[in-house]
């Protein structure tokens, strides 16, 4: 039935690919300037905004960070929010326990705010409503020197993401496997040119009002592969790899209360990005790269699900790799 869904739905997507070649433009090229950070504003003991000048985009991007109150050199985690990035209050911090969580934990975590429907890459072609998208470059490149160079590192960094960010947590390791020693999936789309993975993405970024073929081009285009962690996996290989997903009836770990009507949305999106992973795993097992994979028959597309997902990858995969 979701097939079915996707396919009627991408045939909207999918008009726009005529325009897609006159509506973007060419890439800008990058500011001559480093990466830096220009302002830190401490909201607890643990917590701090840093602001980091991109110069690949030409702007100041806020990431709430996360430290123990003893401070120190410490390895870094990486920790990307949903589909509007937080832009919209809806993250890491404000719907789940990760402050308590990381309170005692020996590592700096990262979430950057904003990236909305970004997959945290690099676009091709600036997009007239996101603008100049370059997540891959400030992700890889400009914040991890910003952040070692105002904090200190152990030179060791995870990252990890849920939802839109899951599949590309692993696309940037892929990436740049000389930053990253860890990366997570939860409940993300791991395999983005898949047909059916195609069209959800397409049709996501054309939900907000954005073209999506300014992302990796056009239906076809080799980027969508070469960003496709199920087609590059072997690329992990010698990465801490951890990938989660369930597929979508709600279940104890998202904490409905009694009564309450499970969150329908949340079960299909669940089961979409079930299929998807599942094409991630199967690439896994017929590489025999290694990594933690926990496909789970109960839990919906909820912040508790991504929760108990985060906490399982940090003691099995992320804090190893870190250590």
């Amino acid at each position: 039935m979701w097939q079915k869904l996707l396919m009627v739905r991408s045939v909207v997507v999918f008009a726009l690919a005529a325009s897609a070649l006159t509506v973007a433009g060419p890439a800008h090229a990058a500011p001559a300037a480093t990466a830096d950070v220009v302002d830190v504003r401490a909201v607890s003991a643990t917590h701090s905004v840093v602001d980091v000048y991109s110069p690949s985009m030409d702007k100041v991007i806020s990431n709430d960070v996360l430290r123990p109150s003893h401070g120190g050199t410490l390895p870094t985690l990486y920790l990307l929010n949903g589909a509007l990035g937080n832009e919209d209050g809806v993250g890491w911090l404000g719907n789940s326990s990760v402050a308590e969580f990381f309170a005692d934990k020996n590592v700096t975590v990262v979430m950057p705010v904003g990236g909305r429907f970004s997959f945290y890459t690099d676009w091709q072609n600036p997009d007239p409503v996101l603008g100049n998208y370059k997540w891959q470059t400030y992700l890889t490149r400009e914040l991890p020197q910003a952040i070692d160079g105002h904090f200190g590192s152990t030179g060791k960094n995870g990252i990890a993401g849920l939802s839109m960010s899951g599949g590309p947590a692993l696309d940037l390791a892929i990436q740049a496997p000389d930053v990253f020693d860890a990366a997570a999936s939860f409940s993300g789309c791991p395999a983005p040119s898949n047909p059916f993975a195609m069209a959800g993405i397409s049709t996501m970024i054309a939900g907000g009002l954005n073209n999506p073929f300014n992302m990796w081009g056009l239906p076809g285009n080799p980027a969508w592969r070469e960003h496709d962690p199920a087609v590059n996996v072997e690329r992990l290989r010698g990465t801490a790899v951890y990938v989660s997903a369930s597929e979508g009836l709600p279940g104890p770990v998202d904490r409905i209360p009694v009564g309450a009507f499970p969150p329908v949305g949340g079960v299909v999106v669940e089961a979409l990005v079930n299929y998807c992973t599942s094409l991630f795993v199967d690439a896994l097992h017929r590489t025999g790269v290694p990594a933690t994979i926990s496909m789970r028959e109960r839990g919906a597309h909820t912040w508790p699900l991504f929760e108990d997902q985060l906490r399982e990858a940090w003691t099995t995969t992320i804090a190893p790799a870190l250590a």
